[in-house]
């Protein structure tokens, strides 16, 4: 009715004003004014914009203006005042003057500093104009000499920081992550530092996610990639989507960012002498490392004696060999291996002591050699090369750390010595700005604490250690973008050093994430069905409280027990594997299942017979007839045999 009314009423006031004027609907018939926001806004905007504009234009052409007067006018006193200090008589033209006349006035007319301090004033704050226009600050000009002591003060800190490298090292704070129980003996951040993976010898590999981690810092993945061998080496690619891992079998295996399996390299044939003839490699593995600029290739070296490179997209072969000879040309056995940082060489470190370098494209002759660069019978478990690309670090099986220059080979720059290392892959490192190198110590159970010292690049000075657990530090990477020092222990643990003020992200972001509560397993009770219009007799009773009812069971063996999975692959932890299909696996499966005792067998046989009397049913029917008597020999007494000599006894 209303809606009605209006429409009514407006068509009242349309044809007839007067009428609709006599019945009150005079209102109706006028138009609303509609605004366009959007328009009004952009007036606005230029309205401002045009009066920004022409204020800033009117400022400028005063300063311009300003400045001129000034220049005329000292460029007017200096021959007025050099005539006037040699006595000669001044003749001023009429610009001079009126510029005269017009100083005399404001000088009579002010009163304060004199007219030169003034233009020093004037030409500090336009200088500081011109700054601040330079810099785009907005608001009121800054003192004079404010950002000069900024400067000065960060210039101050820089030079602390120079001086004192010590300053540089990231360990205020640290996390642990609790890899595992025993070594952990690889270790890989990505490019990015988002992502860590830690191997050790009980064959695990754990992903960590530091952006998806809270302050529990438990891994998102663990997997078993090569069964039951030793995790040597870890490393992502450039581009970090893929992962090498290096294990104790002769395959090297390349994973994905999430653990899937993307190739893995041939075995080579072991009867083969020519190592160069084999597609792969026929023994165990020792180290690998991706090349830093092909995404696609990689290398390995093993105890085969060769250094192998490899490319992702072809593993039925490798792509060259290195062998490493000594010098009597004999083969040796290569323990580490690594590109350089342009990847134009490939060094490797070998059991006789010496560390050689080919040159990646000729893999005939070495490019530079050091015969006695550690003890011969020593594993030399770790070459690194600094970020200028002119030193090398070798960390040695004969407890020391030495550093190269590769243009003279034949004695090191420096080497710091008595730094116990009882593992094949301890690891050591250029700091970022490569004028550190860090190195971790080994200790026997019970012989202290491991520890992660610091050393200076030119003086191999010790510039600082850190005490990291109760035993050995095997790994240790120093990542250039966060800023944080990552430790591997001998007792399972991964340690994160960072400092909050001059590392970046990684250990930063979990941290600060609070624990996620822990729901208790909610297939401990059964589910409550509602039967609102059931019987009595058919209701369920009503819980009260689920939390108590999950306490309860809890408490209960049964039903808190749960089941251990089933053991895949061979077993381990004390477990037998599953057996496998084929037929002799079953036999030997139902022999094993086998309870039956048959070593008496008169006993076996009468163990039947009460029951074959009482229910004859296979032989007894049909010889019902002329079957004959059943004799058995009476079992003797043992008193018998008690009373005969020792000599006559039955002898079982």
């Amino acid at each position: 009715l209303p809606f009605c009314l209006l429409a009514d009423a407006a068509a009242l006031a349309g044809p007839d004003p007067e009428l609709a004027a006599t019945m009150g609907f005079s209102g109706f018939g006028k138009k609303a004014r509609t605004f366009d926001l959007e328009a009004l806004f952009e007036q606005t905007r230029r309205t401002a914009v045009e009066r920004s504009r022409k204020v800033l234009e009117a400022r400028e052409r005063e300063k311009e203006d300003q400045a001129e007067k000034e220049f005329r006018c000292l460029q007017s006193d200096s021959p007025a005042s050099a005539s006037s200090a040699r006595g000669a008589p001044s003749t001023l033209t009429p610009r001079d003057a009126a510029c005269s006349e017009s100083e005399g006035s404001s000088t009579e007319e002010l009163t304060g500093p004199s007219v030169q301090s003034q233009t020093s004033t004037r030409g500090q704050n336009e200088d500081t104009d011109d700054e601040e226009e330079d810099e785009e600050f907005i608001g009121p000009p800054l003192p004079p000499g404010f950002k000069d002591s900024d400067d000065d003060h960060d210039d101050d800190d820089m030079q602390d920081e120079d001086n004192n490298p010590v300053k540089k090292i990231p360990d205020s704070h640290e996390i642990t992550l609790q890899h595992g129980t025993k070594t952990v003996s690889a270790m890989a951040l990505d490019p990015s530092g988002a992502r860590l993976v830690t191997g050790g010898y009980d064959y695990d590999v754990r992903f960590w996610d530091f952006a998806g981690m809270d302050a529990s810092l438990q891994a998102f993945r663990s997997l078993q990639p090569c069964e039951c061998h030793q995790i040597k080496s870890l490393q992502y690619s450039s581009t970090g989507d893929v992962i090498l891992v290096v294990s104790g079998n002769s395959q090297a295996k390349v994973l994905d960012r999430d653990g899937f399996p993307v190739m893995e390299c041939i075995k080579g044939d072991q009867y083969i002498v020519d190592m160069t003839n084999t597609k792969g490699h026929t023994a165990m593995l020792n180290s690998g490392c991706w090349h830093p600029k092909i995404k696609e290739e990689f290398l390995t070296c093993s105890n085969d004696g060769t250094v192998r490179t490899w490319d992702v997209n072809n593993e039925k072969k490798h792509k060259g060999v290195f062998k490493p000879r000594s010098a009597q040309g004999k083969r040796v056995i290569p323990t580490t291996c690594t590109y350089n940082r342009d990847g134009k060489l490939i060094a490797a470190g070998c059991q006789d002591g010496s560390i050689q370098i080919w040159d990646r494209n000729m893999s005939v002759h070495t490019k530079f050699h050091c015969r006695q660069a550690h003890a011969p019978g020593t594993d030399t478990s770790c070459l690194a090369f600094s970020y200028d690309g002119t030193a090398l670090a070798s960390r040695g099986g004969d407890d020391t750390l030495k550093i190269w220059d590769i243009r003279q080979f034949k004695k090191p720059l420096n080497s710091a010595e008595r730094l116990p290392s009882f593992f094949p892959m301890t690891d050591c490192c250029f700091s970022p700005d490569d004028k550190i190198l860090v190195t971790g110590t080994s200790v026997k159970r019970g012989g202290g604490s491991g520890k992660l010292f610091f050393f200076d690049r030119e003086t191999f000075q010790k510039l600082y250690e850190i005490d990291v657990t109760n035993a050995s530090v095997v790994r240790c990477l120093w990542h250039p973008k966060l800023n944080q020092i990552m430790v591997g222990t001998g007792n399972g643990l991964a340690k994160v050093y960072y400092d909050p003020v001059k590392s970046q992200r990684g250990a930063k972001l979990c941290v600060v994430k609070t624990k996620r509560k822990e729901r208790q397993a909610e297939t401990l009770t059964q589910d409550y069905i509602i039967t609102p219009h059931a019987l009595p007799m058919f209701r369920e009773p009503r819980q009260r409280s689920t939390r108590k009812q999950l306490e309860k069971d809890r408490l209960d063996p049964l039903k808190s027990h749960k089941p251990e999975p089933p053991v895949a692959g061979p077993g381990r932890g004390g477990r037998v594997g599953t057996h496998g299909g084929t037929l002799s696996s079953y036999i030997v499966k139902n022999i094993a299942l086998d309870k039956t005792d048959d070593s008496n067998p008169r006993e076996a046989i009468l163990r039947h017979a009460k029951e074959a009397e009482e229910n004859p049913y296979w032989v007894a029917p049909a010889y019902a007839k002329t079957q004959p008597k059943t004799v058995f020999a009476e079992v003797e007494q043992e008193d018998d045999e008690t009373d005969k000599p020792e000599w006559k006894k039955r002898k079982i």
